[in-house]
């Protein structure tokens, strides 16, 4: 990699080849020309790497005339909630999400606490790519002070949202020394009195396991959890916006489960519009049904999530790869909230994980990738969409279509020479039947 996987929101690359110090600290000075008079808020994960990274991101900032407040090692909603605790102009949190070790990045928000949307993003790329940056004189140079508490609003927004008896739960917490741990102990342990088993509590960075919560990943993780005879695992990636669950049984519920568990909870008390993303599980769909509230969906990224539910005032939100978004905690992806509903559901109806999945509506995804260059994505779409000519398209995100009992979506990436094909299905047979006849489908184009 030669340069930086740049989108709207933030890049990453490869520390020491794609990102450098020199691109962090034109990016986001670029990125402080663009907002309004304030401070601003700068995280990281626990990513060795993030040292550095962030104290070049503090000088940058402060050498265009930002004061910057520094939290250090913080989770991503977190950020989001200092951003607005501070009164902030927005934020950088230093994060390469759920990539290997030798990745980085640099994801904005801005000063409502909430990654940036599309057209502030694309501010902030123009600026980038015209070498923009405003540095400061000596005298009007900012200031770095550090935050010590970071935790305590964001602990207290999340366990407002509890709302049932507080259970002595035996907990295990996979943070696998990531952000996460920073906030997770500390909530679940004295907030929501759960006896806690940590794995990677500290967050070094020294990944125990990829850092992608998926099956394949957190296998040693399950047998953990039954050999611990944990009430429940969950399991962070390294900024903690995302939540996979393991079940009592060493179970991999997974991350779509995540979010139709904490729709399921939030709908149970409170009736109102709901919000995933083109590519989550119907789920969530079925729930709303259910409950009897409407259903959205957005375009694929948390911001289009986000900008979906202030539209239609949404009660909840997310998107199926274990980032469940709270209006009453901020407008970001948070493990948190998807640990205390989760542990919320169990306590209130006497419920084990194992079984709160269970009476879920079933369906089984496939997901695939192929290579593709981007000026044959159109033809592709269109061939699939003549193969499936009785299905209900749509092109909110790439081409969505619509069965009553299973959809297909295919998307190009925006840093990739790749299609994503994803299906959903009742059966794991008749979503890779259908994914295999898209790619079949693509592959002749």
């Amino acid at each position: 990699m030669s340069e930086p996987i740049i989108s709207v929101s933030g890049l990453r690359g490869i520390v020491g080849e794609s990102l450098t110090p020199l691109v962090a600290a034109r990016y986001v000075a670029s990125f402080a020309g663009t907002l309004p008079p304030g401070p601003i808020v700068v995280g990281r994960d626990g990513r060795p790497s993030g040292k550095m990274l962030s104290q070049i991101v503090c000088g940058a900032l402060a050498a265009c005339g930002r004061n910057v407040l520094h939290a250090d090692i913080a989770a991503t909603p977190t950020i989001g909630v200092l951003v607005r605790e501070h009164v902030a102009a927005g934020g950088v949190q230093v994060s390469a999400s759920h990539n290997p070790s030798p990745y980085n990045g640099l994801k904005l928000f801005n000063s409502a606490g909430r990654v940036v949307p599309a057209v502030e993003g694309n501010r902030v790329l123009a600026a980038y790519r015209a070498g923009h940056a405003a540095w400061a004189a000596a005298a009007d140079l900012g200031s770095v002070t550090t935050l010590f508490d970071t935790t305590n609003l964001h602990n207290h927004k999340v366990f407002a949202i509890h709302r049932a008896p507080r259970t002595p739960f035996r907990v295990l917490l996979d943070s696998n020394a990531g952000a996460g741990s920073v906030l997770g102990r500390r909530l679940l342990d004295t907030s929501l009195l759960c006896e806690v088993i940590a794995l990677g509590g500290e967050p070094t960075g020294q990944f125990e396991h990829p850092p992608e919560p998926t099956a394949e990943n957190l296998a040693g993780v399950r047998q953990q959890v039954l050999a611990a005879g944990a009430d429940v695992g969950f399991c962070q990636d390294p900024d903690a916006d995302r939540l996979a669950i393991i079940d009592e049984t060493g179970r991999y519920i997974g991350e779509e489960f995540t979010l139709a568990i904490c729709v399921n909870q939030v709908l149970r008390h409170t009736r109102g519009p709901v919000v995933t993303n083109c590519a989550t599980s119907r789920m969530t769909e079925d729930l709303a049904g259910q409950y009897g509230v409407p259903f959205h969906r957005s375009a694929v990224g948390e911001a289009n999530v986000a900008d979906k539910m202030l539209e239609v005032r949404a009660v909840f939100g997310g998107e199926g790869n274990g980032g469940p978004i709270d209006p009453r905690v901020g407008y970001v992806r948070d493990s948190f909230v998807g640990m205390t509903l989760v542990l919320a559901a169990m306590a209130e109806r006497r419920m084990k994980v194992s079984e709160l999945a269970d009476e879920l509506p079933r369906y089984e995804i496939v997901k695939r990738t192929m290579k593709l260059p981007s000026e044959r994505l159109p033809a592709a779409m269109a061939a699939v969409e003549r193969r499936f000519s009785d299905a209900k398209a749509d092109r909110l995100d790439g081409l969505r279509l619509d069965w009553p009992d299973r959809w297909l979506i295919i998307r190009g990436s925006n840093t990739e020479p790749i299609v994503r094909i994803i299906a959903e299905a009742p059966t794991a047979a008749a979503a890779e039947e259908l994914a295999a006849e898209a790619c079949d489908v693509v592959a002749g184009v």
